[in-house]
């Protein structure tokens, strides 16, 4: 080997060394480059998340901390009550009453199943139902469970003298809702009961919780959150061993709930029951210049104090449900029934506004007419002649609307203005459920039963039967919108919200409010108005709305339905009065009573007893003392045939 040689490898060697040398430098320059990174990251991580902790979400773990450490007793709120329309007459109130509540976590656990089991004995409560309220996953809970309602105060004096030996057991004034009025009201007030897991998840996020006692039904739903009111509460500092450590508690007094005042006036209300008495069907008095009821009468009901109780709600409920009668039903505005010859009232607009036929032109009434291959009757089977329209609306001929609907107006025409008096829609009355009825179209049969529309349907449109549907609100709109020459404003009970906070202030007051707004020119409806005055006082229903004080007017109606026995009608009566009066001045009633009854053709004569209640400040004694409808009282039958 050379001297270059060796030069050469001498040199490579070094220069080897030098790369390695390098290269170690490089990777512990880098390492420690990330591991410094990785150590800002992490602190400024912690930093980021002490931040969070103390200053973004410390008032909230400040809270839960103070929540965690005292001890708090809620102060149920005074539910609002509720008036009729006078606001002195109280319709619902609340009694003193208490409530249990169970603290699982203070009972020591060896002792569990003997405090349940004693409590079981003091309460009148199995302890299977008991189980029901406190489940084992709740056994170590520190939050109170209400376990029963509407205690008497003797039960809580034997509670209170065995305290030694019922540890986490408390008790605590609950107001207990009582209904003064339990009759036909109660459809309109509704019941409260305890708040179910479905209810809780609606109302959870406005401030409602698991002991709330929340409205069912009626007003008592539909205004719950205004009577609700805001529940208080006593707050104590303890430390884990449940001992006071602060010398005073703190105390967050509870807020009552708001007042209602109801547009119902209860004079008016027990007439119209009355008037009804126990016959399954139902009464609504209208005042069609403001959209008030007045009344609103369903029968058969239930006693909302009965279904307000924790303990008899459940075998009493099923009873009702099990009713084939069914209490539960407002058959007001949940209930639908073919509209039958009252009808002939939005018939009677429609020939005169679309001026298809002349109202002094007549038909001629046979007793029944040959449409097709059948054989229609009318009512009177021996025919009523000619007639015009003021005469066949009066005698509610069949003949003539039959012949004006399928020859003149026409199917479509005929659903138009239903709809335009409100029929087939909601009346957005304030109530949590009712019903739209139903107005029929061609097109809808087509859709529903893949047929077309025969001429038999529109005949028997033409007269409120067939596929048509109604509640008896929608028959009262319907009058209402003839008083008001056009217009029909929106059902409602509440008139007056009352904060009882203030001396029973007013704070809200409620307003009318347009629901529907018609294209009938003034003309016809003063037309209207008259030929419906000429039905009252040389119609059909001439004895029994005869009325000497009272000027009425209005439409009879015969329902033809099947499945009832031996009667085979549903009876209606829908008017309006006083006739000769501006609207501001008038009252709209509508009666309807049910196949199911013995047949009477009681709903004329209830409308009229009403009516003359009304305006003569009478009872129901008075009213027909005055009517001289006695001898109604000594029969069992007051008429033997359908009328119209």
């Amino acid at each position: 080997m050379n001297s270059d040689e060796i030069q050469y490898r001498q040199n490579n060697s070094i220069y080897t060394e030098n790369i390695h040398r390098l290269d170690n430098s490089v990777s512990k320059s880098t390492k420690v480059f990330i591991l410094t990174i990785l150590i800002v990251v992490t602190f400024v991580i912690y930093v980021l998340r002490l931040f969070t902790l103390q200053v973004v979400e410390g008032q909230q773990h400040r809270t839960h901390s103070e929540v965690i450490s005292k001890d708090i007793t809620t102060i149920t709120s005074q539910r609002g009550e509720i008036f009729d329309r006078n606001a002195k007459y109280p319709m619902v109130i609340n009694t003193d009453s208490f409530a249990v509540d169970v603290k699982p976590r203070e009972i020591p656990p060896e002792r569990y199943d003997t405090v349940i089991t004693k409590l079981c004995e003091y309460l009148g409560m199995s302890r299977k139902d008991m189980d029901v309220m406190i489940p084992m996953d709740k056994r170590k809970s520190s939050t109170s469970i209400e376990v029963r309602t509407n205690i008497p105060f003797e039960t809580i004096c034997n509670i209170a003298e065995n305290i030694n030996d019922l540890p986490g057991i408390s008790w605590r004034n609950k107001p207990q809702r009582n209904y003064v009025e339990t009759g036909s009201i109660s459809h309109v007030l509704g019941y409260v009961g305890n708040i179910t897991s479905e209810e809780l998840k609606i109302w959870y996020n406005k401030g409602y919780s698991r002991n709330y006692t929340v409205g069912k039904i009626g007003i008592e739903r539909q205004y719950d959150e205004l009577l609700q009111g805001k529940d208080g509460r006593i707050s104590r500092v303890v430390d884990v061993h449940g001992r006071f450590l602060d010398s005073e508690p703190i105390v967050e007094p509870p807020k009552s709930g708001m007042n209602l005042v109801l547009t119902i006036d209860n004079s008016i209300q027990k007439l119209a029951e009355k008037t009804l008495g126990e016959r399954v069907g139902a009464i609504v008095v209208l005042k069609p210049a403001s959209g008030e009821i007045l009344a609103m009468v369903s029968y058969p009901y239930f006693d909302a104090n009965i279904l307000s109780s924790t303990e008899e709600f459940s075998a009493q409920y099923s009873k009702y449900y099990n009713d084939k009668s069914k209490p539960m039903l407002n058959r007001v505005v949940n209930a639908e029934y073919p509209p039958a010859s009252t009808f002939k009232t939005i018939m009677t607009t429609a020939i005169l506004s679309e001026k298809v036929f002349p109202r002094e032109k007549k038909v001629e009434c046979e007793g029944k007419i040959e449409y097709g291959n059948r054989i229609f009757n009318c009512h009177q089977l021996y025919g009523h002649g000619w007639l015009d329209l003021k005469n066949a609306l009066a005698q509610s001929c069949d003949v003539y609307f039959w012949v004006l609907g399928t020859e003149h107006l026409g199917a479509d025409r005929i659903a138009n203005y239903a709809k335009e008096f409100g029929l087939g829609e909601s009346l957005d009355i304030d109530l949590p459920a009712q019903s739209k009825g139903f107005v029929p179209t061609p097109q809808w049969k087509e859709r529903r039963y893949h047929e077309i529309w025969l001429g038999g349907d529109t005949m028997n449109m033409s007269i409120g039967q067939g596929f048509t549907l109604v509640t008896p609100l929608h028959v009262a709109n319907m009058m209402a919108m003839v008083c008001n020459s056009g217009k029909i404003y929106k059902p409602h009970l509440l008139k007056e919200v009352r904060d009882p906070s203030k001396d029973n202030e007013v704070v809200d007051t409620i307003q009318r409010e347009v629901l529907h707004t018609s294209t009938v020119s003034q003309d016809v409806w003063r037309e209207v108005q008259r030929d419906l005055r000429y039905t009252i006082s040389d119609g059909t229903a001439i004895i029994p709305m005869a009325n000497k004080t009272v000027k009425i007017a209005g439409k009879t109606g015969t329902a033809e339905v099947n499945g009832y026995g031996k009667n085979h009608w549903h009876s209606w009566m829908a008017c309006y009065a006083p006739y000769d009066a501006p609207p501001e001045d008038q009252v709209v009633v509508v009666t309807l009573v049910e196949a199911v009854n013995k047949w009477e053709w009681w709903a004329p004569y209830a409308t009229n007893i009403v009516i003359q209640g009304i305006f003569n400040d009478q009872t129901f004694e008075e009213s027909v003392s005055a009517l001289k409808f006695g001898y109604l009282f000594n029969k069992s039958n007051v008429a033997g045939g359908r009328r119209e």
